[in-house]
């Protein structure tokens, strides 16, 4: 009996974590279970873990710890691993913390129902096993009633050798574009009006579908997809993540810059700014490559808005190599790079070798690299001062109820006074007054002066 049950999932990690976390939550509101705000009046509670870096892995067995020994109290208490640790450590879970119930790897997400009814008959449950990925039926409950993510792709093919993911998501899976449009189609029925497509190497997308043209191009390909999904009605913003400088081409730029509802955002991660660690990294390109992609998108979008990801410290990385990192930043500008210090992952080639650095060396260029990173996205700030922006409301300020907050095409998120009970899920014409490196303020425009702009294209020249 699950109908007095209430749960908790707290979720660590990447986009691709909190999508699944909000349909493992569909599955658990489709039992008749309840949501509960304060973990420990929860009945249920799932860690939806991370194991990118050791730090959040770290975290996720303290969170752990305390549920495990509230659990001596209350043995109807159930508890949950799921995501990349889970699938990382398996069976040596349950000896490291033998009051778990349920170790599941994250292609179970959608088998939750199954395996937790195991559990509720008494079993103690390792769902770890590669599985073919099923399509997705269950309604997830969304945190947001605006922007909703939408996988299109499981999984990652690519051997980075300082990355887990590969053994802890599987090997790529892609969902057909019908059933995608399909669930785009559904969301824009919800009153959603913006849909991120996620995917850990998005750009992969189709290769694994059946089917090539007479040219033999393949016809699943991820522009392709953009092409397919790009008039479903109500959804008025399309963006995408996470994309790999390997296999990011032209046609798909071009796609972007064609079609009015694709923003102009792209995540591009390049990881290092220097070719031997690039391909120590196995990465599959050089910087001189993914120069040449910013560039080509400038070209066509020069507005558009670039973040990526980089890693520090990497085994071997000398002083120079890391200045070449730097200066990569330097010329590019981004608008927002996520950093990390290179952390060694179980299983990956890379935490084997051994010209580890040592952690203050690490630390010392991951906070050079800081510095830098937020004096380029201050200068690339500048360029929205004054200017009227297209603002999609998500909700009120948190911080200011006076205020609602929402994001630009270009994805800064920005704020200004306004009603959020009346603007939430409405596009609002703002004009930028005070910049801020990764944020901006402005103020609401006139009812008369919102109508009288309705192209988002002219308005950077108003």
């Amino acid at each position: 009996m699950t109908a007095s049950r209430r749960y908790h999932i707290t979720t660590f990690g990447c986009q691709m974590n909190k999508a699944d976390s909000e349909r493992m939550a569909g599955i658990l509101d489709a039992m008749g279970m309840e949501w509960a705000e304060d973990p420990n009046q929860a009945d249920v509670i799932l860690y939806n873990t991370c194991t990118i870096r050791d730090n959040a892995e770290q975290k996720v067995y303290s969170y752990l710890g305390r549920q495990a020994k509230r659990k001596q109290e209350e043995p109807a208490l159930t508890l949950i691993v799921a995501g990349c640790v889970a699938q990382q450590e398996g069976e040596s879970l349950l000896r490291r913390v033998p009051e778990l119930d349920l170790v599941m790897g994250p292609q179970h997400a959608n088998r939750l129902q199954d395996l937790l009814e195991q559990v509720f008959e008494g079993g103690q449950v390792v769902a770890t096993d590669a599985v073919d990925i099923l399509e997705d039926i269950t309604k997830p409950r969304r945190d947001s009633a605006i922007t909703a993510w939408v996988n299109v792709i499981y999984g990652c093919n690519e051997r980075c050798t300082y990355c887990v993911v590969p053994s802890v998501r599987g090997v790529e899976q892609s969902r057909t574009p019908e059933a995608i449009r399909a669930e785009m189609e559904d969301l824009s029925c919800q009153g959603f009006k913006e849909v991120t497509l996620l995917g850990q190497n998005i750009d992969a997308y189709g290769r694994d579908l059946p089917g090539a043209t007479a040219e033999g191009r393949h016809q699943h390909t991820f522009t392709d997809l953009l092409y397919f999904v790009h008039e479903v009605p109500g959804i008025d913003r399309i963006r995408f993540a996470t994309s790999h400088p390997r296999y990011f081409t032209e046609r798909l730029i071009r796609a972007c810059a064609e079609l009015p509802k694709v923003c102009e955002h792209f995540h591009i991660p390049f990881q290092s700014g220097d070719n031997d660690l690039l391909k120590a990294m196995a990465r599959g390109y050089t910087h001189e490559k993914y120069r040449r992609i910013i560039h080509t998108i400038r070209e066509y979008m020069p507005d558009a808005s670039i973040s990526a990801d980089a890693i520090v410290g990497f085994p071997g990385e000398t002083e120079q190599q890391f200045q070449n990192t730097l200066k990569l930043v330097e010329d590019i500008g981004f608008d927002l790079l996520n950093t990390a210090a290179y952390s060694p992952r179980p299983g990956t080639p890379a935490a084997l070798w051994d010209n580890q650095l040592d952690e203050t060396t690490k630390a010392d260029r991951l906070q050079q690299l800081n510095h830098l990173v937020s004096i380029k996205a201050a200068e690339r700030s500048q360029r929205y001062a004054g200017r009227i922006e297209e603002v999609l409301v998500e909700d009120a300020n948190p911080k200011d109820p006076t205020q609602v907050m929402g994001r630009t095409r270009g994805n800064r998120l920005t704020f200004f006074k306004g009603d959020s009970t009346e603007l939430k899920g409405r596009f609002a014409k703002v004009r930028i007054t005070e910049v801020r490196p990764f944020s901006l303020t402005g103020e609401l425009l006139s009812a008369a002066d919102q109508s009288e702009i309705s192209n988002p294209a002219v308005l950077a020249e108003v």
